[in-house]
């Protein structure tokens, strides 16, 4: 083999590996796409599954004359908190910064600070 063949072959799959990189990180995007998809059609789902078991199974009314109960803030603080951390081990950002995309590169100081709260 020349020279001059062994080089073209290399620009050759030097070329191919450049198509191959650019194919790859068209999929990524794609993947990070259908995975955002995904995760917010099951957070509908689950709200929907709620509003229609909510519509099967109304709770009573109250009375006219009954005093409505005052809801618990700090149950509700905890609640909201422990369903944006299971966002978060579930690999989405909960910072206002990137809320709702996919973390790819491991930790977010921004999720990480406002989970520390």
């Amino acid at each position: 083999m020349e020279k001059k063949e062994i080089f073209t072959q290399i620009e050759a799959m030097e070329e191919q590996m450049g198509t191959m990189y650019a194919d790859l990180s068209r999929l990524k995007t794609i993947v990070v796409e259908l995975l955002e998809e995904n995760q917010r059609l099951q957070m509908e789902n689950e709200r929907l599954l709620r509003l229609i078991r909510e519509d099967q199974y109304p709770e009573p009314t109250m009375e006219p004359d009954a005093e409505p109960a005052k809801p618990e803030g700090l149950s509700l603080t905890r609640e909201g908190y422990e369903n944006l951390a299971r966002l978060y081990h579930e690999g989405f950002h909960i910072c206002n910064v990137y809320y709702g995309h996919l973390r790819t590169e491991g930790d977010c100081l921004f999720c990480m600070s406002f989970l520390n709260k």
